[in-house]
């Protein structure tokens, strides 16, 4: 072998063990996305839990079926009701909706939702047929169009079609299903981005549907439901509707489980899988 290309070799090792560091990286930034922030101490000591676990620790798997031990399970599940998510000044009749490719590819192909002027007012139901039962989802359209114009045309295009949710967690702060992913690593996306339509006094609480991100505006095809607690949450998350009192107690019989952990104690994938089989809008 000549000295040249034993060089093209050892160069080519390095950037493939380079690019493998990237996108777990990138991986990993967007499971982290939804993080306890609004306590300062909290805040460390989940990063902490983060850096010393990794994503797909040594922890041994529960079967499904059964139950995680205490530590992996939620203490309590607040079971009141939240009040939906309402802006205190309503949009315009009509926003401009943008949707930007992403240098990443889709997870699935589909077609982006088309720019333009997008009703801000009414809503729309969605059905989630999952493994644990129908899921039943209303979009309000007067909270964030250009979210709900986004989701219509992925259950519209089956993008969510058997999928499964690949994070809960359980913890206090933070009591939420995540879904959305096609790959079920939490790194997937549709293959293209948009803004965030967020207000300083939004809350989350059980019952609100929103969308998950890896930073400003970068919404895609990952929301989450928030079951419980989601005290922890600042104003940074797209809510674009809710779920109802039934869906949200077969999602308490999946968090009463527990989740085999994955970032911490109290956060990976739900022992009991939710798969979402197919999604249907309402005509």
């Amino acid at each position: 072998m000549s000295k040249k290309t034993h060089q093209q070799q050892l160069a080519a090792r390095k950037a493939k063990r380079q690019a493998e560091r990237d996108a777990e990286r990138r991986r990993q930034r967007r499971n982290l996305a939804i993080t306890v922030t609004a306590v300062a101490t909290v805040v460390v000591v989940v990063v902490g839990v983060f850096l010393v676990f990794g994503v797909g620790g040594d922890d041994k798997p529960a079967a499904a079926g059964q139950t995680a031990p205490a530590e992996n399970r939620p203490a309590s599940i607040p079971t009141a009701m939240a009040a939906a998510p309402k802006r205190p000044t309503p949009l315009a009749a009509e926003v401009n909706c943008t949707y930007k490719k992403s240098a990443e590819p889709a997870a699935k192909q589909v077609n982006l939702p088309a720019d333009g002027q997008t009703k801000a007012s009414g809503t729309s139901k969605v059905s989630l047929n999952t493994s644990i039962g129908d899921l039943q989802l209303t979009l309000d359209s007067a909270l964030a169009p250009c979210a709900v114009k986004s989701f219509l045309s992925l259950v519209g295009q089956k993008y969510y079609d058997n999928t499964k949710c690949h994070r809960l967690t359980v913890g206090e702060g933070l009591q939420v299903l995540q879904c959305g992913d096609p790959t079920g690593t939490g790194s997937g996306g549709p293959g293209y981005s948009f803004a965030d339509e967020v207000f300083p006094t939004l809350k989350y609480g059980r019952g609100t549907l929103a969308m998950a991100n890896s930073g400003a505006n970068t919404n895609g095809s990952q929301f989450f439901i928030v079951y419980g607690d989601a005290s922890g949450l600042t104003a940074q998350y797209t809510a674009f509707g809710t779920i109802d009192e039934p869906s949200l107690k077969l999602i308490d019989k999946v968090a009463e489980a527990g989740v085999t952990p994955q970032n911490s104690p109290q956060d990976g994938s739900p022992i009991t899988p939710v798969e979402i089989k197919t999604a249907s809008a309402a005509a």
